[in-house]
């Protein structure tokens, strides 16, 4: 696949273009037909279901921006891994778009054509690029300050997920961070059920019913592969990585930085 130029000309200013507002669909009675994917119905109420479906959703996002803010370097690019709609992008263009270039990364095609048109103007003025490409074959060859990856890694088999990591890290300029938010798995049996159990209950009183919870665990599973904490510990220590740390935890999910 042909590499875009890294090309900062015209992003020194203001910027040149405006996010477009994100949709805001319901994902109540939203129930999977089959195994997993990211398709039009999924794309339309994606929000709504990160909303009620990830615990503390809005101080996860925060601590993403704030830590994101503090290692973003000017005229490096900040790559989104698995950008969805770019909900997570879309607070980092509005606060270095005259400095930076920004990279989505996304395979499902209705999520590409929801981030493309949320960032038109930006798209058109060189400031982000959302590009289809599958991280598992090939990676956003740029000099990058920021990378994230939001509850992304955890839909790629594991066996790939290494290699990622070190193109992670090779790809980040000294004091660039990654920023990576994950499900993961209890360090027991008992303890995950446990987990389990409250996340359910998080999620009912979060409007889901009973049967909704059900059939989405189904259709996630073999889609969505959690490993234990130390595991994602350890293959950032083995990408090259020496400075990491977890900066947000809630049961089953966590987060990490890791500078270079």
């Amino acid at each position: 696949m042909p590499v875009e130029k890294n090309d900062l000309s015209g992003t020194r200013g203001e910027p040149c273009g405006e996010v477009v507002p994100k949709n805001g669909a319901s994902s109540v009675a939203h129930v999977p037909d089959g195994k997993w994917v990211f398709d039009e119905k999924v794309t339309e109420c994606f929000e709504d279901m990160l909303r009620r479906s990830i615990p503390q959703y809005d101080v996860m996002r925060q601590a993403v921006f704030d830590l994101a803010c503090r290692h973003q370097k000017p005229h490096t690019a900040i790559v989104d891994l698995g950008c969805s709609r770019g909900d997570a992008m879309a607070q980092l263009v509005d606060q270095f778009g005259s400095r930076n270039r920004f990279v989505g990364v996304e395979v499902s095609e209705p999520m590409l054509e929801a981030a493309r048109r949320r960032f038109a103007g930006m798209i058109d003025c060189g400031v982000v690029a959302i590009r289809n490409l599958d991280l598992r074959t090939a990676f956003p060859q740029e000099i990058t300050s920021v990378v994230l990856s939001v509850f992304t890694l955890q839909f790629i088999p594991i066996e790939y997920r290494l290699g990622i990591l070190k193109k992670v890290h090779d790809s980040l300029a000294a004091g660039g961070a990654f920023i990576w938010c994950e499900k993961i798995m209890g360090s027991s049996a008992d303890l995950q059920a446990e987990f389990v159990e409250v996340y359910h209950e998080m999620k009912a009183r979060n409007g889901y019913g009973r049967d909704e919870i059900e059939r989405k665990r189904l259709a996630l599973e073999g889609v969505l592969v959690p490993v234990p904490a130390r595991w994602n510990e350890e293959m950032l220590q083995s990408a090259g990585f020496t400075n990491v740390d977890c900066f947000w935890r809630w049961m089953n999910f966590a987060g990490w930085i890791a500078v270079r």
